[in-house]
């Protein structure tokens, strides 16, 4: 039986395709062990969003041959697409593997033993097929990620993704379906919608009328999903429409990631992001009005290209305006291949920490002031781990707003139970505690 090692890099798509590719070897008989164990296939699901992330691809791939030089190292995915004749070269891969062909790995893998090699890396750009891939268990146990598209057509002027992914390609509706059918049957409760650019499902199915919104309504209709969580959305899909058909779903967890990137908007005209912050919030302000207490969060990024004073101060104030429950803040990083890498004006290094520092600020405030506002409430949280905590016992998870929460463990089991308790205060600065 040939061992198996791995190394997961990048967004939550890749981890649903390296939990199918790691689920098809298992099928084929390989044991799967620790990636710093010494193996005889070390497989790397690569990265390239950013330049740190294409150097870290590069370090996993070396730290892989060092670890057994006699093993075969096999480079996967995003990095590999972008990077293809680059990664070919590097004395310390293999076997490389692009987006669109994780599918046919273990085909792939086993040719290349058996000394047959072949095309494993496709023109991206130019393909309309959905890799469909299809989880009968996932790494999380009470969590059911679902990959429901791929590819991008946005273009953002830092982004090396459209590159990576290829255009939209939507998943068959029925394929989700029947993928979380499984899932429920495995007992998990909770499904993800993940994608390269979720907002775009459909747009690519000619003649059919699938959308976001009817494919959610689709999963709310399977009998046992118990919750729905959406992947980051684009703000423009926040319609009256959109929000009214959600609110009347019965499993749609109101946590939403409305990615922002900035609250100015030059900078997002020179960013290509196609809304303007008053749009944006236009659709923060429907969905506060059609849920109760909504966990909204976002991405900003610090320091863009020609970004000023006055423009980054434009972004404090409608971050301080919007009060997100969370906002993730990057720092601008050049990415070589992309428009603004090229773009005059790049900020000083300096000065994109000290902006990042102010949003910061904001946003750790913001982040208490949402959670405090369940105490003394009641709240569903569906738990999954026992945790110790200060010397204590804690099964932790979270509400349907993505707030983490924890009870005091009573020596039994709470993992995947949704359980409905009242708020009594903090445990730590971003858990609150229950009881029930």
């Amino acid at each position: 039986m040939k061992t198996v090692a791995y190394h997961n890099l990048g967004c939550k798509v890749n981890s649903y395709e390296m939990d199918a590719m790691l689920q098809a070897l298992r099928q084929r008989g390989y044991q799967i062990v620790p990636f710093d164990e010494k193996a005889d296939i070390y497989i790397v699901n690569t990265c390239t969003v950013t330049n740190i992330a294409d150097r870290k691809s590069r370090q996993m791939l070396h730290r892989a041959k060092r670890t057994n030089p006699e093993g075969i190292v096999v480079a996967v995915g995003c990095y590999v697409q972008t990077n293809p004749n680059a990664v070919q070269a590097d004395s310390a891969v293999d076997l490389v593997i692009g987006n669109n062909r994780k599918k046919d790995l273990v085909e792939i893998l086993e040719n290349y033993l058996d000394g047959v090699t072949q095309e494993s890396v496709i023109d991206i750009s130019h393909t309309s097929e959905y890799e469909e891939m299809r989880l009968t268990s996932t790494a999380e146990h009470t969590r059911g990620y679902i990959k429901i598209q791929d590819g991008c057509n946005q273009f953002c002027t830092y982004c090396m993704i459209p590159y990576a992914r290829g255009r939209v390609r939507s998943r068959d509706k029925q394929a989700v379906l029947a993928e979380i059918r499984g899932l429920v049957e495995a007992g998990y409760k909770e499904f993800v919608l993940t994608g390269i650019h979720i907002s775009s499902y459909g747009i690519d199915q000619t003649g059919q009328k699938e959308d976001l919104l009817s494919l959610v309504q689709a999963i709310d209709m399977v009998e046992g999903v118990e919750r729905i969580r959406l992947g980051s959305l684009e703000p423009r899909i926040v319609t009256e429409v959109f929000v009214k058909g959600l609110a009347e779903l019965k499993h749609i967890c109101p946590h939403f990631h409305l990615s922002l990137q900035s609250g100015c908007e030059t900078v997002l005209k020179r960013m290509n992001r196609h809304y303007t912050p008053a749009d944006y919030l236009s659709g923060v302000k429907l969905l506060r009005g059609a849920f109760a207490h909504p966990a909204i969060t976002t991405d900003v990024i610090v320091g863009f290209p020609g970004e000023t004073e006055a423009e980054f101060e434009s972004t404090r104030q409608f971050v301080e305006e919007a009060v997100f429950y969370e906002m993730h803040i990057f720092k601008y990083s050049r990415r070589k291949g992309t428009r603004a890498a090229v773009m005059p004006a790049q900020v000083e290094e300096a000065e994109k920490n000290r902006r990042s520092g102010v949003l910061q600020s904001i946003a750790q405030r913001a982040s208490k002031d949402f959670r405090s506002y369940y105490i003394g409430r009641e709240v569903e949280v569906l738990f999954e781990e026992e945790k110790v905590i200060a010397g204590q016992a804690y099964w932790l998870g979270h509400t349907r707003e993505y707030v983490k929460a924890a009870v005091s463990a009573r020596g039994e089991s709470l993992e995947n139970q949704l359980i409905v308790g009242t708020v009594k205060g903090f445990l730590e600065d971003d858990i609150i505690i229950m009881e029930y």
